[in-house]
């Protein structure tokens, strides 16, 4: 095959200008463009990259770019379900974990006649693709810890849980969760998202996956954005059951993936020295940023993401520009808790700057 002369700087350009291009607003937390020079923690992206291993086979599947996934498609199937302990069609791939949101949106909470009951506030996307379907949308407002209020949220066709939740950092603790699972009625989806999975250092928190087997009506959906820094590469998958993962796949489009997302999925989870050092790096650098926020008089939500959630004790709109001003773009508002401000952990150099930028505009 012709060698195409790609080098991994070349690569890298290429993959951050097609990601650009095919951004959606409404769907992705990052709506502006990011001015060079400026500090981006807005987006709860890893900014150390992907692995050096996954940057090789990205960069070499592109030789694969006349064919069609299929082939690579399987294997990282293949993978995943060794990797979970399921079988492979109890694996779904899609096109970053927002694709499976759809998917159980289109196949399960789609028409006037389904409620989808979500937290508030937490990632927006399964409710988006719901309303747009005429679905009825209740938000569960958190309970006083910021965990889901999962007591309010049995009655309905699909349950989304967020978990950790995204914007508030926090946990749903595990035996809350199972106890869940176990009394919500079997005709109703629960769908646990487990983005930030691999930040998490609780004890109280335990991931879903292995429940799969003995949950007929349980979805978990995983992503290679976080952790793995492929979020503008775009690859994601769900656990379910087979009969649930063939309902959900009646409703994909054929060949969602990309060989480049595929390629680079299967040397990330074959890599679990990069998730180790990731884990570290964060959780150093939110330690930090901890106290210096404690040092200043503020408060922050505990977190076990790659993201914290500050209470600025004010209306934070206004705060969001202002430290914009400073080069530093930080979350948006979440109307839910309007007195909180989101920022993604960045490298040490990036959450100084934060802070200071920080300093700067509580001060005045």
């Amino acid at each position: 095959m012709q060698n195409l002369g790609v080098s991994r700087r070349t690569f890298a350009r290429a993959i951050a200008a097609g990601a650009a291009l095919a951004s959606l607003p409404r769907l992705v937390e990052a709506a502006a463009k990011t001015p060079a020079g400026a500090v981006r923690l807005s987006a709860n992206e890893n900014p150390y990259g992907p692995s050096a291993s996954a940057m090789q086979a990205m960069t070499e599947a592109l030789h694969e770019a006349p064919r069609y996934p299929d082939e690579l498609a399987e294997a990282l199937t293949g993978d995943l379900a060794r990797f979970h302990a399921v079988s492979p069609d109890e694996i779904l791939l899609g096109d970053g974990s927002s694709d499976n949101l759809r998917l159980v949106a289109a196949a399960y909470a789609s028409g006037p006649n389904k409620k989808l009951v979500v937290a508030d506030p937490t990632f927006e996307a399964i409710a988006h693709y719901a309303a747009n379907s005429g679905a009825n949308i209740v938000k569960v407002p958190l309970d006083a810890g910021f965990a889901h209020d999962l007591d309010k949220m049995r009655d309905a066709d699909v349950v989304y849980i967020c978990n950790p939740n995204n914007p508030t950092a926090t946990i749903t603790p595990k035996d809350r969760i199972r106890t869940f699972l176990a009394a919500v009625p079997a005709t109703t989806i629960v769908l646990v998202d487990e983005a930030y999975h691999h930040y998490v250092n609780s004890g109280a928190y335990e991931s879903v996956i292995p429940l799969v087997k003995t949950q007929p009506n349980l979805i978990v959906a995983r992503t290679f954005s976080k952790i793995y820094a492929m979020a503008g590469v775009r690859c994601g998958y769900c656990v379910a059951q087979k009969d649930v993962i063939g309902k959900l796949g009646a409703t994909q489009q054929w060949d969602a993936m990309n060989v480049v997302a595929l390629a680079g999925a299967r040397a990330s989870i074959a890599d679990a020295h990069h998730v180790i050092t990731g884990r570290r790096h964060n959780d150093e650098t939110r330690q930090w940023l901890a106290a210096q926020i404690k040092g200043l008089g503020y408060e922050m939500l505990p977190s076990e993401t790659n993201f914290v959630m500050i209470d600025v004790r004010r209306d934070v709109k206004p705060l969001i520009g202002a430290i914009r001003e400073h080069g530093v773009h930080v979350g948006r508002l979440f109307p839910a808790m309007p007195h909180h401000l989101r920022v993604t952990i960045g490298r040490p150099e990036e959450m100084a700057k934060f802070v200071g930028a920080f300093k700067a505009t509580v001060a005045v």
